[in-house]
């Protein structure tokens, strides 16, 4: 009889075994500034609704399958036109698996560009895609004549553009991301998580291209608990997704509490406008460092380089501090950290133990 070991080796596909499983650290007892969440909580009334709500929802029924209203308030948050619809996930990775397993046929290619998030070329592999990264300029802009050839090379179906981008935290010049639509043979996908901290978003195109379809989550805007994002183009795009979308796939939690929150987005876009405050704060402080280079941003993080950054994220950590470390993850992002922005005290305890870990003190 064959072992366990050989059993999953010879029925995994090899694509799986060579991957390495998505690692989330244990941050027990750590400041954590490691992923991109929100550090504030609403205020302690909208907290009380919130837990009225949760004590009376039919948590011993299934979900609502379709939940309309939830989709209209975001609607009306976007402003959409007749004819767009909404299409909601378990965050933005149940939503890029939807996109890669409706366009997948034999010999299809997802492009994206890299350094960018890793869940593209993760759920690629996931579903037997070919995937082809672009290499992003030394800047971290657009590489715009290597992507238009990748794309006139590869005719991908399906692109994911971040934007602004993870981990770089920079917006690609508009009139590039524009080229590389009309370019495409295929879907270009515009996955604005971080739209509550940038200063542009693609959704008022969306009626000009058919092509295009744009992806958010309310995750970095401080629902990541509850995981909920949602893709916004064509309703005749979003009907062919519904079809993969597996039933029930939004819980009744977070659908309810998802519709209290947005009934109040005002004070989530509050937060926002507050951490953008404290994020420019922060980039002025890692910037007066000696040795750190700091990458401006459009996000709720900042992207910094600094000499031995594995050292220094094991001293940060020593030091209670837990950031992002990405040396080693692609070689764009050699000796680079990525930090959340915190709260005001989280961030001077971030800065303080950086000067101590790089013996700047």
């Amino acid at each position: 009889m064959s072992s366990v070991a050989q059993l999953v080796n010879h029925l995994v596909r090899p694509e799986i075994l060579a991957l390495s499983a998505y690692h989330v650290p244990d941050c027990t007892g750590l400041i954590k500034l490691d992923a991109m969440e929100n550090p504030y909580l609403v205020p302690q009334v909208l907290r009380d609704e919130i837990a009225a709500i949760v004590a009376s929802a039919p948590v011993n029924r299934y979900p609502d399958p379709n939940p309309q209203a939830l989709k209209e308030k975001i609607r009306h948050l976007l402003g959409l036109p007749d004819g767009m619809a909404v299409l909601l996930g378990n965050g933005s990775d149940e939503l890029i698996q939807l996109l890669a397993m409706a366009v997948n046929k034999p010999g299809a290619v997802l492009l994206s560009v890299e350094p960018s998030f890793v869940m593209y070329k993760m759920i690629a592999t996931f579903v037997g895609m070919r995937y082809a990264g672009v290499p992003l300029a030394a800047d971290f802009s657009l590489d715009l004549s290597a992507t238009l050839e990748a794309i006139r090379r590869e005719q991908p179906v399906l692109v994911f553009l971040a934007y602004p981008n993870n981990p770089t935290g920079n917006l690609f010049a508009r009139d590039e991301v524009r080229q590389i639509i009309e370019a495409s043979p295929g879907l270009v996908v515009i996955d604005e998580a971080y739209y509550a901290f940038a200063s542009d978003s693609f959704v008022n195109d969306l009626a000009n291209y058919p092509n295009l379809l744009v992806m958010r989550t309310f995750s970095k805007l401080g629902m990541a608990g509850l995981r909920l994002g949602f893709l916004a183009g064509s309703a005749l795009w979003l009907e062919q997704l519904e079809k993969l979308r597996l039933p029930y796939n939004v819980g009744v939690l977070p659908q309810l509490v998802a519709e209290k929150l947005l009934e109040n987005h005002s004070v989530l876009l509050q937060q926002a406008e507050q951490i953008k405050k404290d994020r420019t704060v922060l980039y002025q402080q890692l910037s007066a460092i000696a040795g750190v280079e700091v990458y401006s941003s459009e996000a709720n993080f900042l992207l910094l380089r600094l000499a031995d950054a594995n050292r220094v994220f094991n001293e940060l950590k020593r030091r209670g501090v837990l950031v992002k470390n990405l040396n080693g993850g692609h070689p764009m992002l050699n000796d680079c950290l990525r930090v959340t922005v915190g709260t005001p005290a989280e961030n001077e305890r971030f800065i303080e133990a950086l000067q101590e870990s790089i013996g700047q003190v």
